[in-house]
């Protein structure tokens, strides 16, 4: 009685559970298969790699040459007195001098030693002469100092003056020939007339 009322139990138990089991609901079979598939492919496909999030490139900013500003120089301050006039004075106007006229000269004029020297280097002594001007005119010439050691130098002076005489006289300047044979006479004598007419100035 016992047993057989265990096995009716086992038997009832398996019957309900296969009815409970067979019944599925068309509704529910659709969500929750579709919501189970949905679900493991959000499981199965969700395992995703996440993307990386770019990082921001860092631009190097390389930092630019400046050029360094010149000093400009700053003028220098000239002090100008008070007073004084900025403006250039006005050129003063040439004036052409004339020339001057001179008056006739007069006089007696001494000229300076010349000496007597013979071409070949002897020094025969002193020449001196002295001339009178006239109107800037030379017309007269003494002589103050000639060689005279010698009776030759007595005897050359005696032909050779007043050919000098005449000479500087007619010329009325330097441009005189001197003698022949008393060269060193005659140089001294243009020596001594040049002097002479410097200092009367003709």
């Amino acid at each position: 009685m016992g047993v057989a009322k265990a096995s009716l139990i086992v038997v009832g138990t398996a019957v309900g559970l296969g009815g409970v089991l067979a019944y599925q609901p068309p509704h529910h079979s659709l969500g929750l298969g579709g919501g189970l598939g949905g679900g493991l492919k959000g499981l199965g496909g969700g395992t995703t790699t996440p993307t990386p999030t770019p990082t921001p490139t860092e631009t190097a900013s390389t930092p630019t040459d400046t050029p360094t500003p010149t000093p400009t120089p700053k003028p220098k301050k000239t002090k100008t007195p008070t007073g004084t006039a900025t403006t250039p004075p006005a050129p003063k106007p040439t004036t052409s001098k004339k020339p001057v006229k001179k008056g006739p000269v007069n006089g007696t004029f001494t000229g300076a030693v010349g000496r007597a020297v013979a071409p070949n280097g002897v020094d025969y002594g002193p020449v001196q002469i002295q001339i009178q001007v006239v109107n800037s005119k030379i017309v007269a010439v003494a002589t103050l100092q000639l060689p005279s050691a010698t009776a030759y130098d007595q005897t050359l002076n005696q032909e050779a003056v007043p050919i000098l005489t005449q000479e500087t006289i007619a010329a009325s300047s330097s441009e005189i020939q001197g003698v022949s044979g008393a060269s060193g006479t005659s140089q001294g004598w243009y020596d001594s007339l040049v002097s002479a007419l410097a200092k009367a100035k003709i």
